[in-house]
């Protein structure tokens, strides 16, 4: 391996905001006896139960912490009082006691921060969705092949067991026929952000430029700084790179079994509805993923089933889930369960697992060790493309205009229509409808898997948004 420094790689990315090509140092832990040091990049809610997580897993340490929010940062070191405490990012990677870091950051962060920790030399576990954009989650893929690193991407359902049972009743033991179409839910009350006629102030112990990072810095007019980053198109997915990846990467993993990478077009519509607030992403967004194969829609609402009620509207399926229709019945899973149903109805299998929790990090711990990224559960290039489909999902929906009736009725697949008719009976209690100035429709996009790019008579439209403008010095490096 090439031979350089961790103070050296720290004085370059604090100078020029930027790495350079770096090669990987050994781990220390050279066997699976031995310790794994991990920092933690971020410590609000959902780094503190990835800590819970990792720190069951034996042999492994809690070296070291990080969040730009020094009361964040001071409130989790006093669980690993051990722990070296850092504001900056770029300390904690130039740390050379480090083996792999944890990025649980804001979405815009995710994939700078593991490029820069690669270079570095550490392995990476990054949390959903890898990417903001799918120009720089390539450039992710690219890293680890380049720096030769282990990378986990944060889909814990893959190491629940139960989706191999599942895989092998589809598939192997074809129960229920040939699949034929997938729907996916996401039905998830939230609730408003707030809107302020003046900037939200920045509390002096956050360090605002550094929270920011790739993201433009701009000023905000929401209630609160953190969380509320999701429902921002500078720093946030929407729900769809919030919630939509776990479930379209479930059915990437068990209909298709990840034979299909990316669709082939997208089409998708939404708004942001009955919300007065700074949001800009949709509180209710629908979706079709002509795959080549098995059709896959998918419809998401953040809005209760009536103004002021406290349940979701009615569904087929799972809330939060996804139904794969087979010749012979269907397939209904979610997290933790799924049940086989016969073409009446009749449940004819259950299926109980445990969310992959603990056993995700275990296989992440495992594979560092190892140095063998073949057994990773959900390695880079798997992560990358299942947040792909969301990504394109906020892409069509970021194109959009105006909703076009025979733009949506030109699909003629029966889930597809089912997901509009039940988007429209939703609406109804808002007194909208779908042909509602607030809702739109994108036209179709098609894509060319080779480049990851549209093509096409609607190209234009849909490729400014495959990747974002970059601040000076968090600019996300081209490596491929």
């Amino acid at each position: 391996m090439f031979q350089s420094t961790r103070r050296q790689f720290f004085s370059t990315v604090v100078a020029a905001g930027v790495t350079t090509s770096l090669a990987a140092r050994t781990l220390r832990a050279a066997n699976a006896n031995e310790e794994v040091s991990l920092g933690f990049i971020g410590c609000g809610g959902r780094a503190e139960k990835l800590l819970s997580q990792f720190e069951t897993i034996p042999g492994v340490n809690i070296a070291a912490l990080c969040d730009v929010d020094a009361n964040r940062l001071g409130s989790v070191k006093q669980r690993f009082p051990a722990a070296k405490s850092y504001q900056d990012m770029r300390q904690l990677i130039a740390d050379k006691s480090i083996d792999a870091v944890v990025i649980a950051t804001c979405n815009h962060w995710h994939c700078l921060a593991a490029i820069w920790a690669m270079e570095a030399g550490n392995h990476v576990y990054v949390e959903k969705p890898l990417s903001h954009t799918q120009w720089e989650g390539r450039q992710v893929v690219a890293a680890v092949r380049k720096y030769d690193r282990i990378c986990q991407v944060g889909t814990q359902q893959r190491s629940d067991p139960m989706q191999a049972e599942i895989k092998k009743f589809l598939h192997d033991d074809k129960t229920l026929g040939e699949i034929q179409t997938a729907r996916v839910n996401h039905y998830f009350i939230r609730r408003p952000i707030g809107k302020r006629d003046t900037p939200l102030p920045i509390d002096k112990t956050l360090a605002y430029d550094m929270w920011c990072g790739p993201a433009q810095k701009s000023p905000l007019f929401r209630d609160n700084l953190h969380y509320d980053w999701h429902w921002d198109w500078n720093t946030g997915s929407g729900d769809m790179g919030n919630w939509g990846v776990h479930v379209l990467d479930d059915v990437r993993n068990n209909l298709f079994q990840d034979s299909v990478a990316l669709p082939k077009r997208v089409l998708a519509g939404g708004g942001r509805v009955a919300f007065d607030d700074a949001g800009q992403t949709p509180n209710l967004h629908f979706a079709y993923f002509d795959t080549g194969s098995i059709p896959v829609v998918i419809g998401l609402t953040n809005l209760p089933d009536q103004p002021g009620a406290k349940k979701s509207p009615e569904h087929l399926g799972p809330g939060s889930g996804y139904i794969a229709y087979c010749e012979g019945g269907r397939l209904e899973g979610q997290r933790k369960r799924a049940v086989a149903k016969d073409a009446d109805g009749k449940v004819i299998k259950e299926f109980k697992g445990n969310s992959g929790d603990v056993l995700h990090q275990q296989n992440f711990i495992d594979a560092v060790r190892s140095h063998d990224r073949s057994i990773l559960n959900a390695e880079v290039s798997v992560g990358n493309d299942s947040t792909g489909w969301c990504n394109l999902a906020n892409v069509a929906f970021r194109a959009s205009g105006s909703f076009d009736k025979d733009t949506a009725n030109s699909i003629a697949v029966d889930e597809w229509q089912n997901v509009l008719s039940a988007m429209g009976e939703h609406l109804k209690s808002y007194g909208l409808g779908l042909d509602s100035d607030s809702i739109r429709l994108s036209p179709m996009l098609e894509l060319d898997p080779a480049t990851e790019r549209f093509v096409g008579d609607h190209a234009d439209v849909g490729n400014p948004f495959l990747k974002r403008e970059y601040r000076k010095g968090f600019e996300v490096p081209e490596l491929v």
